[in-house]
């Protein structure tokens, strides 16, 4: 199955995009996704606990995908 990622922030400027296709098993959770984003080059430089969504939907890393959704990768924001 396919599914849509999309980087916001730091992750697009980190990964130098701002989505790209995943082909992922049947069963495949939102954990899996964020798991194969930290294994691309530049990676390493991410913050450790993204927001993700689903279909614009905040998500737990336990959520099982669907072909043809799409996961945001959203990382921690702060403001003043």
């Amino acid at each position: 199955m396919t599914v849509t990622v999309l980087l916001f922030a730091s992750y697009a400027d980190s990964l130098g995009m701002k989505s790209l296709a995943l082909d992922l098993s049947p069963g495949a959770t939102v954990g899996d996704v964020l798991g194969h984003v930290r294994a691309l080059p530049g990676a390493n430089r991410l913050p450790a606990s993204p927001l993700l969504a689903v279909n614009e939907r905040y998500a737990k890393r336990e959520r099982v995908l669907e072909s043809g959704d799409e996961v945001a990768i959203i990382p921690p924001v702060a403001g003043g």
